[in-house]
């Protein structure tokens, strides 16, 4: 990602958080950029390898194509869109949604409620 396009979305966040009171949290790098607002995390790369923490019930968005993504905690609520990413989550409480295509969730614990609006997309307890 180009560092003037990680300024344009930590300003565009910023707008945004002025408005609801809670201060977000904002990385990025050349290939990722992660945003926390509230109680969301909010991931979207492409062709990476990483861990995010949903802590105790942190809600988690994760968007892009190609890539690998473990989850630690327990997630109150997980959705997955782009294309082609494969996303281990520990636990989830509340649902998973995917979107997008050939998409790969497994999850170890919890009873989600289970949307999948995409397609060849694959939610499964593992």
């Amino acid at each position: 990602m180009r560092p003037i396009a990680a300024a344009g979305i930590g300003c565009a966040v910023l707008a945004v958080a002025g408005c609801g009171g809670d201060s977000p949290t904002v990385k990025a790098s050349d290939s990722a950029v992660q945003v926390e607002i509230s109680n969301t995390i909010n991931y979207g790369s492409t062709g990476t390898t990483t861990t995010l923490d949903c802590a105790d019930g942190k809600s988690l968005t994760i968007g892009g194509s190609n890539n690998t993504v473990t989850v630690t905690g327990r997630c109150a609520s997980v959705n997955v869109g782009g294309a082609d990413n494969k996303v281990t989550l520990d636990a989830v409480s509340g649902d998973i949604t995917t979107v997008g295509l050939n998409n790969s969730v497994v999850y170890r614990d919890g009873e989600p409620t289970i949307n999948d609006v995409g397609t060849d997309n694959s939610i499964t307890k593992g």
